[in-house]
């Protein structure tokens, strides 16, 4: 099919087994709520409402997710900022849910039909307190459709948020998009409890770290709250179990690190010189690399398509062969501060910012490799 990112994210989540997004329009993410608002419906079970507002929608697919349905909102950087408290909230009481971020510049009003890379970092640590999460991103429009699908697993399989990261050009890139038949494609669903009622402690490790998941009225008695809890989930302040129950969370995402990181990686086996770049600055690198590499400049190109936890591997073995390594981003310089705490002095890294609403072209690329 012919469709734009917005599109394509709205069909991944349909075809993951969304049931339910709540959500708040905002430029550039309208799209996304305007499909689901049409084919969410006309499904078995889909629900769709849309909320007064974003603290509304974060606060409608917590209570979906806990009921059982796989949830989901889309917003962007304003939005964002406003479903802060319950994206922390979610991380506590582990609800499986999948949010959209269609980034525009900022801050405040910003620029609403620009783009921008600028919610990079608030991504992983907007909500307070420490908490673990999965931040994924996508360059291509087929990547919005496969990456949400994948956001969908992740939370699931991890019961935990998963942000994705889109910018404006992604977003409204409109190309041809492939799409596989249900049955070719790996849909996860949540764990559920082996045991008896009477048996079910709710935040009880069932499978490396992650609990089985009862939703609410199935029989299974919960409790739910934002407090740090035991394992049955009522409040406690008992250092033992706060501490448990914090390791868990992190323990929980760490642990599956190898399956949660995803890179590609294009030309980077000989390369001299890398580039480091994610979202729609990913493909005018990639052109870039192509033509460096037409004029005799050995370079590559690791696109990150998760974005936290951070590529550490990928990024290290490319830092330690490389000569220099570029960062071009849509902001004054949030992953490449990853990138030069993993470096550490092995190479030099270089970035390139652009903070106008423009893109970065392929040309700029180009020219910094060279």
């Amino acid at each position: 099919m012919f469709a734009q990112g917005n599109e394509a994210i709205a069909e991944g989540a349909l075809l993951a087994g969304c049931t339910f997004f709540g959500g708040y329009p905002i430029t550039p993410s309208t799209e996304i709520m305007e499909v689901m608002s049409q084919r969410l419906p006309m499904t078995e079970d889909g629900v769709f409402i849309q909320m007064e507002d974003e603290i509304a929608s974060m606060g409608a697919i917590i209570g979906a997710s806990l009921a059982g349905r796989k949830s989901m909102t889309a917003t962007s950087g304003p939005g964002f900022s406003l479903m802060q408290e319950h994206i922390g909230y979610a991380c506590m009481v582990e609800a499986p849910l999948v949010v959209v971020n269609v980034m525009r510049g900022g801050p405040s009003t910003g620029l609403p039909t620009s783009p921008a890379q600028g919610d990079v970092q608030m991504a992983r640590w907007g909500t307070h307190g420490d908490h673990s999460i999965i931040v994924l991103s996508a360059s291509t429009v087929q990547e919005c459709f496969e990456m949400t699908v994948v956001a969908f697993n992740m939370a699931e399989k991890y019961r935990t948020p998963v942000i994705l990261l889109i910018d404006e050009v992604t977003a409204h890139t409109r190309e041809k998009i492939v799409i596989p038949d249900s049955e070719e494609l790996e849909i996860l669903s949540r764990m559920t409890p082996t045991v008896p009622p009477e048996w079910f402690k709710p935040y009880a490790e069932a499978t490396r770290a992650v609990p089985a998941m009862a939703p609410i009225g199935s029989g299974y008695r919960i409790h739910v709250t934002g407090l740090t809890h035991d394992n049955m989930g009522f409040p406690s302040s008992r250092p033992d179990e706060v501490n448990e129950a914090m390791k868990r969370l992190f323990r929980k995402i760490d642990q599956f690190y190898g399956d949660i990181m995803m890179v590609d990686e294009f030309m980077c086996e000989d390369a001299e010189v890398a580039v480091i770049a994610y979202g729609s600055v990913a493909r005018s690198a990639h052109y870039a690399v192509e033509q460096a590499r037409e004029r005799g400049v050995k370079a590559g190109l690791l696109t990150l398509k998760t974005l936290f936890p951070f590529a550490r591997p990928a990024v290290e073995k490319l830092c330690r062969r490389c000569r220099h390594v570029l960062v071009p981003e849509m902001n004054m310089g949030q992953i490449s501060r990853e990138v030069k705490r993993v470096n550490n002095g092995l190479t030099r890294v270089r970035t390139l910012n652009r903070v106008d609403g423009q893109i970065i072209t392929p040309s700029e690329i180009l020219k910094a490799i060279l």
